[in-house]
């Protein structure tokens, strides 16, 4: 019994170690390096680093070199088992705004090693309430807007179904 005890301290203590001494913002700089190479850049005010996370504060997103996005504050925290991705205060430039909406309060992206290839997205914002999935196997987003508010510029892009409208595509 006392080595199942010691072996799980161990494991416990590793895995804390691991966490704290993680290179976050390495990580956050090969992200980066990774969204370029499809023209896509970040450009943040300030970065802190957390014992478990990496938040980055006033990001102005770049495609293509035109600003197309700001976001308030970003917050990546992962705990190896369970990462989580929160946007807060997203605004899309005024050039977008037919065909995306505008702003969102707040956006969380979570990944959980139960699931490995999937994504799931709860959001809210001026369209209303929003949950969905990517699934990165099938390669497919499936989005269901659930307090339908101002989503008049999406309806083009957007299916209705019994349970309300929801969006879906492949990359």
């Amino acid at each position: 019994m006392q080595m199942v005890k010691k072996s799980g301290i161990v494991l416990i203590v590793a895995w804390f170690a691991i966490l704290v001494l993680m290179p976050k913002q390495e990580f956050y700089y090969k992200l980066e390096e990774a969204l370029s190479e499809q023209e896509i850049e970040l450009n943040e005010e300030k970065i802190e680093e957390g014992l478990f996370s990496l938040n980055l504060h006033q990001v102005t997103v770049y495609f293509k070199g035109i600003p197309v996005a700001t976001i308030e504050e970003m917050d990546l925290c992962t705990l190896l088992f369970y990462s989580s991705l929160e946007l807060q205060g997203l605004h899309v430039d005024d050039s977008l705004k037919r065909m995306v909406p505008q702003e969102t309060q707040k956006a969380l992206l979570s990944h959980s090693i139960l699931s490995p290839l999937k994504v799931s997205v709860d959001a809210e914002g001026s369209f209303g309430g929003m949950t969905g999935e990517i699934d990165l196997n099938a390669r497919t987003v499936h989005l269901d807007f659930n307090e339908s508010k101002d989503i008049e510029m999406l309806k083009p892009q957007l299916k209705k179904s019994e349970k309300g409208w929801f969006y879906e595509t492949s990359f």
